[in-house]
């Protein structure tokens, strides 16, 4: 899984090379600018997940980035970091779409958890656009063309199973071990209740029967 990629505007050096550090330690991918000038610059070269931007820099303003930000990789989720408390400061930030406003002096670990929120909402937004069938382990749903699928929780699971290794046939006991474990105690054939039901509910059939062994996940026809 690749880092997620940071551009962090920030004048102050001591301010800034805190930060960093502290998000490097998060494994993000971060590129430093101590000036808007720079850091538009570096929009125009690179992608970037998320721009956090102080206001008050030098050459180009972060809001002046952020106005960039939003006509220009629009999807790209933004954090303002200022000294500025005023709420006119705070509206303009807003009304420009900023996903969160942070007032300086902040503790690194709540920005660390402000970023995190962001990054996950916007991660979510992302995956659920996605075309055909897709898995989030994270949240325990499986979404179609985007529209979340109405499954059980054993009916996920049996399901990101066989999707995390396609070209493996599984068997009804292998099975029960990833999805119960060894906490089952019971007849096996519940896996060919859960295919059965889970079935019903994919729009397109990714469950192949085995004859002799059990289960295998097929891209649908």
């Amino acid at each position: 899984m690749r880092k997620m990629r940071i551009l962090f505007l920030e004048d102050e050096p001591t301010i800034r090379e805190v930060l960093t550090e502290y998000m490097k330690m998060q494994d993000y991918e971060v590129t430093e600018a101590g000036d808007g000038e720079k850091a538009l610059a570096l929009l125009k070269e690179q992608d970037f997940d998320m721009a956090v931007l102080d206001i008050m820099v030098p050459r180009v303003s972060g809001l002046e980035v952020l106005t960039y930000i939003k006509e220009h990789r629009p999807d790209m989720a933004t954090i303002m970091l200022t000294a500025l408390d005023d709420e006119k400061t705070q509206v303009r930030a807003f009304n420009l779409y900023a996903d969160d406003y942070v007032v300086k002096p902040v503790s690194p670990i709540i920005l660390l958890k402000r970023m995190e929120t962001i990054l996950r909402r916007v991660k979510r937004m992302e995956q659920q656009e996605e075309k055909g069938l897709f898995i989030c382990g994270d949240s325990y749903q499986a979404f179609y063309d985007g529209v979340p699928l109405e499954l059980t929780l054993s009916e996920f699971l049996l399901l990101q199973v066989l999707k995390s290794e396609p070209k493996r046939a599984f068997t009804r006991e292998q099975l029960i071990l990833r999805i119960f474990n060894e906490d089952y105690v019971g007849n096996d054939r519940i896996i060919d209740a859960h295919v059965k039901n889970l079935r019903k509910k994919l729009p397109v059939n990714y469950i192949k029967t085995v004859i002799g062994i059990g289960y295998q996940f097929q891209e649908g026809d």
